[in-house]
């Protein structure tokens, strides 16, 4: 068997009810209801594709390393309304990454990061490849090297020889 990798969007259940929320409402979540004015520009993390123009989102906080490890984290978000969650077929990359300067932190079954770099979008499918290649790394974490905002995880796929 060979490895390659999955991009996998984030499931919309937990975000679903926040959306029903009144504006004092998301405040104390610490939310935004923004109006999207530019595209591309507003990537929604459940659909992995960046939302249209005129299009409602949710600004909102997301701790995307749960995992108990120093590397804990959490950071902005944009999510849609009403959108399947998004799983590319293994070894692809699709728009909504490859038109951004992107973080890759690919992290151990431990969840110690053990690599991290900057890559273009556009060579991100070949990092991948390369970083999946070894048995060390269990996941990574896609960032907008921008913004700092997490993107999505990408799982270790086994593929048969």
């Amino acid at each position: 068997m060979s490895s390659s990798f999955q991009l996998v969007g984030l499931d919309p259940a937990p975000f679903a009810p926040l959306f029903e929320l009144s504006e004092p409402e998301l405040r104390r979540h610490g939310a935004r209801r923004v109006t999207v004015d530019a595209h591309p520009g507003v990537p929604c993390r459940i659909s992995m594709e960046d939302a249209r123009v005129g299009e409602s989102v949710l600004l909102l906080p997301y701790v995307h390393q749960p995992a108990d490890s120093p590397y804990r984290a959490s950071g902005p978000i944009y999510v849609r309304q009403n959108v399947q969650k998004s799983t590319l077929p293994p070894g692809e990359v699709n728009a909504y990454v490859t038109r951004r300067l992107i973080s890759v932190r690919a992290y151990d079954a431990e969840h110690m990061l053990w690599r991290a770099e900057v890559v273009e979008g556009a060579e991100l499918a070949a990092k991948l490849e390369r970083i999946f290649q070894d048995s060390t790394p269990a996941y990574v974490h896609l960032h907008n090297a921008k913004h700092g905002c997490f993107f999505c995880r990408v799982e270790r796929v086994e593929l048969p020889a």
